[in-house]
């Protein structure tokens, strides 16, 4: 019987940057479901990736059944339009997988490029109902099928007593706020001296810096560590150290770091952003704070320290573990056949 052929279109640099994506998590998935995925792009130059995209799809047209195409709001949101008209040219069904917590705002402002992208698409895919409401208010059609992770590769951690420390694991970038972080530390040290945070992820801009002159403005350089990037194992094992998963970004979807933090058993408290308010309940299964208010989420986490919402990790784990693989497989599958 033969296999249907899929192309991956999106940034393959896992390898480079020990980053990973959903893209090589979703290709792995479907490669076990016996589809045959071949994957673009791992180029680090831009314009060589793009390029390298557009040749991938040329190459492998006449064998082809899908294209599968990461959207973001960002330069990748021009990768998706050129490889989605090339795909056109070449009569080959694409699916775009909407991510970035601010791809409303682009849709909005580059109505003539997201009609050509989404109005032609075999299929629009969002991992979050904040991004398929989002779409549909501006007139097109979304599929939900949520981001996957396999839960029994997620120890659940049972943390009795809540102790101030705190994990944040993200790309150092702008749009994800490192400094919130540290003004919220700096805040709960003042009740809570011990209190300690660590960060993982790779340093992408000059946030990083902002963040080390906040680290030694304040003088906590005995209480923050960076990590730079870790392997999804080594920073599991990490997470098993830590008490209090906080997420600062400024603009949001459905953040797969955070999932894996829910599964975990790592009480959650995150800005209220994008899609975070579909993922995450209220004080029911995480907390949710205004953005870039310190106050508020020192406040939230010293409700956790004492023992106010005792449930949220519990309540947390079983939203996620709706999120395996074997239970949203069937969507893709769907799609696919």
């Amino acid at each position: 019987m033969k296999k249907t052929k899929i192309l991956y279109i999106g940034n393959n640099l896992a390898k480079k940057t020990k980053y990973q994506t959903t893209l090589e998590n979703l290709s792995q998935q479907l490669i076990n479901a016996n589809y045959n995925v071949i994957i673009s792009s791992n180029k680090v130059n831009k314009i060589v990736r793009l390029l390298d995209m557009c040749f991938s799809i040329i190459k492998n047209k006449k064998y082809l059944d899908y294209i599968l195409i990461d959207t973001y709001s960002t330069t990748n949101f021009y990768y998706a339009f050129f490889t989605s008209q090339l795909a056109r040219l070449f009569k080959i069904k694409y699916i775009p997988i909407l991510h970035g917590g601010n791809l409303p705002d682009r849709v909005k402002k580059n109505t003539y490029l997201s009609k050509k992208i989404f109005k032609n698409s075999y299929k629009n895919v969002a991992p979050s109902n904040y991004l398929k409401n989002a779409f549909e208010k501006e007139g097109y059609i979304v599929e939900y099928i949520p981001n996957t992770i396999n839960i029994k590769d997620y120890p659940f951690k049972k943390r009795e007593i809540i102790k101030p420390k705190l994990l944040w694991v993200r790309a150092f970038k702008n749009i994800y706020n490192p400094t919130f972080a540290i003004e919220t530390l700096q805040i709960l040290k003042k009740n809570y001296p011990e209190a300690v945070l660590c960060m993982i992820g790779p340093f992408l801009d000059e946030s990083y810096n902002k963040t080390l002159e906040l680290v030694k403005k304040y003088n906590l350089e005995s209480s923050v560590e960076f990590t730079n990037v870790l392997s999804k194992e080594d920073w599991h094992k990490k997470a098993s150290e830590f008490d209090v998963f906080i997420n600062t970004t400024n603009f949001d979807n459905t953040p797969v770091s955070v999932i894996e933090a829910m599964a975990l058993g790592l009480p959650i408290v995150s800005s209220n952003v994008g899609g975070m308010p579909y993922l995450v309940i209220d004080k029911k299964d995480g907390l949710l704070v205004d953005k870039n208010d310190a106050q508020q989420m020192s406040a939230a986490i010293t409700s956790l320290l004492n023992n106010k919402y005792s449930n949220l990790a519990e309540n947390a784990r079983m939203k996620v573990e709706n999120f395996d693989w074997e239970k949203v497989r069937t969507k893709w599958l769907e799609i696919l056949n």
